[in-house]
This record gives structure tokens, C-alpha cells and sequence, in this order.
């Protein structure tokens, strides 16, 4: 591990004077950034925070920190699930959260530039206004965009339109050193050299931090529609995914989910969506999907076609949301999976794997065993259309060391599993503190080794974010 110092007297003073009247320190520092939303992976307390309202002040500021060798934790909206935000070091935190302008479109190039705390949402309702889509969308739109891009969050509508990473076209980056840098331009493709840019996005802050950023929108789709589609078994529904492909249908978003996380979430939200039996059927799995089109009769066949494909594979019944009221409902309940499971949940982890979507339906099968064999209660939903589940481990009886030492080995064994039939420890969270240990296992130590040599390349004196992604503070 690299050898750190103390912040001085001397070293605040400075960090003051190169951001003035934008330094937290005691109890001005909220105690909110010692953790992210998944306070598993433990929390410390920052010992300066610079509130950042420009990419010179961040500059400055790291360049400080650099030179005297401060680790340094950059943060938006701390809504990571993996332990990526928490400053494991103490150090600098580097909040961006107030850097939220939408700098500018160009509506011709279908680009818009903007700071990196700008909020998901923000930016989506914006776009709506100007007739354009921002395509990401992950469940959390209170995420800074900074923060999606370093983690290369997907969310619903990858399956149709792609992750951040596709969306990226250029940014500016304060580099370790404080030295300020621009990755990618706003032209649609490049062979210009080692993709830098791509090097950054998902990199979760290890190697710079991301300030502005210019992204790809699109015009946006004139209607759409979702359907709300239950099935008897999981089997069977996820059986169902790969036929809408197979028969030249394009959705924007393709989600299933267990019976047991819609209760918890209707319980959440005090709202029934999802039918619960229908002509005393269970539904015991669900098919969310979104259509969208040029025109409403383009629509209209889509949903016709989708609904033939769903009901001759064995879904209980097809359900449309076909206006904007129903299709928020939704939606809405499908993005409150989260925070249900934590309404009714006292110790909580979590793993995004990413499976071949053919090889869904027998994953889960193997994770609900392993999870009943480990002692834990499991909680699954996701990405139907592209593989990326969202796998909870839930206890509300155990105590906090022996519940981490069931997940650990939990994990060691669905991450194998995941591993041997062609998947990923992660699709779109990260991996933050909390799974170094199990990418390691995944990827192998030559690939490891690489991470660790960019990192070293990037971030000779190690203050970025450590122990991080590649690199764990105990070894």
C-alpha cells in the first residue's frame, strides 16, 4: 500500500486558499459522506471536503493533495452501491454534486454538454424538452451523471439503445497529478489512438476525476407503451426474453422480476400494479416491457406482435400501459425495488452479475439454492434483456459479522458460477471496495496486474480513490 500523510494545519490553510469559502471541515462535513447507499461496505469520515463549483477549483485542490501525497475520494450523489464513494482513507473528498449545470446543446450534432453533477433526471427532462433522448437510464435517476459514467451504469433501456459508455463522446478529466486534460471530442467515431476516454468511464474514480462531459442524445421515440406481463413459473418467463429477438422485435426495455420483490414493493409504494392471480393462476414471475415507435399504428402492431410472442410462450396474461399515467405506475414500482427491500431489511448486500440472458433462468435457480444453503433470504430482479441481474442478500436476524461472513461466501460461489457460464462479477454498479477480491477471482491476476499497471501509469503516488476497483488497502 503507498504511504500516505497527514493533513497539516499548514495543508488546510492551502486547500483553503485554493478554493475559498469551499472547504468543510468538522462538523461542517455532513455525515452523509462517509457512506453510500450501501453502508455494508463501512464508513469514515472525511477529514476536508471541498464542495467543487468549478474544474480549476478540483484541479488546485488535487494538485495539493498530489504533491504532499492526501488521498483524495471523489463523490456526486452517493447513491453507489458498492462502497466507491467512502473515503476508506479519510483525505480529501472531493464533492461535485454542485457542479450541476447543463452547459449547451448542439442539436444538430445531437450532443449536449454538462457538468458532472448534473442529476440523471435532470438531464432527461431537460432533453424531453428540446424533443431528444438521453437513452441511459438507470433505476437511480438521482445519480449524478459523473457518477453513471464512472461506472458505466446501464438500467433499463440498454437492452435496446446501450450503456453510458455508448453515450460518452467526450470529457474533461483533473488527472491525479491536477493536471487538467480533455478525453474525445464530439464527432460519432474515432481511430485515433489508445481510447482514453473509454479508459476512464467505469473506472470509478481511480484514475481522475471527471468534471464535464459531452453526451449523445437522440430524437426522442413519438409513443410508447409498457406491458405488464405475468407468468406461472421464472422458467417460463425468462424463457420468453430471447423470442422477442428472434422475432425481429426491438424493446426498449425488457425486465423481470420474482413475485416476492413485487409484494415488497407494492407494500412499499401502498399501490397494486402487478397482477397477483389471474383466472386463479399465481403469478409467481414477471415480464415488465416497453415499447417504443414512430407512430401510433406502428405501436399499436408492435404491441399486437409482443402479446402473440408473450401468450403462445405461456404468460398468464398481457397487460398495456398506454398512457403516460399508467406507464409512471409502472415504472414507478419497478423503480422502488430498492429502496422496498431496505424498507423491510435490517443488514443488506448486493451483487449486479451479468450472465448470457439464455443462462438466466438456471443462475437464479443455482443462487436461490446457494442463498437457502448459506442461510440467507434472496431477493432477485433485473435486466432481462441483457443478462444483468440484481441479486439481494437480505437478513433481519443475524448478527452483522456472521451475516458478512454467510454473503462472502455466497459470493465466492454464484461469482464462479457466473464466471463459468461466460459472465461478469459486475454489469453496471461497479466494483467499488466491496468486490476487488471477487473480480480478482474472475478475471485472473494477468488481467489485474494490467489494472494495476493503468492505475500506476495514471496515478503514480496512489491518492486517487484508493483501494478501489484493483487494489485493496490490505494487501
Amino acid at each position: 500500500m503507498a504511504n500516505y500523510n497527514e493533513l497539516t494545519e499548514e495543508l488546510i490553510s492551502k486547500l483553503k486558499e485554493a478554493a475559498p469559502g469551499h472547504i468543510l471541515l468538522g462538523d461542517d462535513i455532513n455525515k452523509d459522506y462517509c457512506h453510500d447507499e450501501m453502508p455494508i461496505y463501512g464508513k469514515k469520515d472525511p477529514q476536508v471536503v471541498l464542495v467543487a463549483h468549478s474544474t480549476e477549483e478540483v484541479a488546485a485542490v488535487v494538485k495539493i493533495c498530489n504533491e504532499n501525497k492526501i488521498p483524495v475520494t471523489p463523490r456526486g450523489a452517493g447513491t453507489g452501491l458498492a462502497g466507491g464513494a467512502v473515503p476508506l482513507l479519510g483525505g480529501v473528498l472531493i464533492d461535485i454534486s454542485k457542479m450541476n449545470k447543463i452547459l449547451s446543446y448542439d442539436m444538430e450534432n445531437f450532443v449536449v454538454r454538462v457538468q458532472a453533477g448534473v442529476l440523471l433526471k435532470d438531464l432527461a427532462e431537460d432533453c424531453a424538452k428540446h424533443g431528444l433522448l438521453y437513452a441511459p437510464d438507470p433505476g437511480e435517476k438521482s445519480a449524478c451523471l459523473g457518477g453513471n459514467v464512472s461506472t458505466n451504469a446501464g438500467g433499463m433501456r440498454a437492452v435496446k439503445y446501450g450503456a453510458t459508455r455508448d453515450y460518452v463522446r467526450a470529457m474533461t478529466v483533473v488527472l491525479p497529478s491536477g493536471e487538467i486534460t480533455n478525453f474525445g471530442a464530439s464527432v460519432s467515431k474515432t481511430s485515433s489512438g489508445y481510447s482514453l476516454l473509454n479508459l476512464m468511464i467505469g473506472s470509478e474514480g481511480t484514475l481522475g476525476i471527471i468534471t464535464e462531459i459531452t453526451l449523445k442524445t437522440m430524437p426522442a421515440p413519438k409513443v410508447a407503451a409498457s406491458l405488464i406481463i405475468p407468468f406461472e413459473n421464472l422458467d417460463d418467463c425468462i424463457a420468453t426474453v430471447p423470442k422477442f429477438k428472434m422475432e425481429h422485435m426491438n424493446p426498449q426495455a425488457l425486465e423481470f422480476m420474482e413475485r416476492e420483490i413485487v409484494l415488497a414493493s407494492e407494500r412499499y409504494v401502498g399501490k397494486s400494479v402487478f397482477p397477483q392471480v389471474v383466472d386463479g393462476v399465481t403469478a409467481n414471475a414477471y415480464l415488465l416491457v416497453t415499447l417504443d415507435a414512430s407512430s401510433e399504428d406502428e405501436l399499436n402492431n408492435l404491441i399486437e406482435q409482443a402479446s402473440e410472442i408473450v401468450l403462445e410462450a405461456g404468460a398468464i396474461d398481457v397487460l398495456v400501459a398506454d398512457t403516460p399515467a399508467k406507464m409512471k405506475d409502472a415504472w414507478a414500482a419497478r423503480s422502488s425495488f430498492l429502496d422496498a427491500i431496505m424498507a423491510e431489511t435490517k443488514l443488506l448486500d448486493e451483487c449486479d452479475v451479468v450472465v448470457p440472458v439464455n443462462k438466466i433462468a438456471s443462475y437464479l435457480t443455482f443462487v436461490n439454492k446457494t442463498g437457502e444453503e448459506c442461510g440467507l433470504t434472496i431477493k432477485s430482479f433485473g435486466h432481462a434483456g441483457d443478462g444483468n441481474l440484481h441479486i439481494y442478500q437480505c437478513s433481519n436476524d443475524l448478527e452483522e459479522s456472521e451475516f458478512k461472513t454467510r454473503v462472502d461466501k455466497f459470493f465466492k460461489i454464484i461469482y464462479k458460477e457466473a464466471t463459468d457460464c461466460g459472465g461478469l462479477v459486475s454489469g453496471e454498479h461497479g466494483i467499488g471496495s466491496g468486490k476487488i477480491s471477487y473480480l480478482a477471482d474472475s478475471v485472473g491476476n494477468i488481467n489485474m496486474d494490467l489494472m494495476k499497471g493503468i492505475k500506476k501509469a495514471f496515478d503514480p503516488n496512489y491518492i486517487m480513490n484508493p483501494g478501489k476497483v484493483c487494489y485493496s488497502l490490505d494487501k
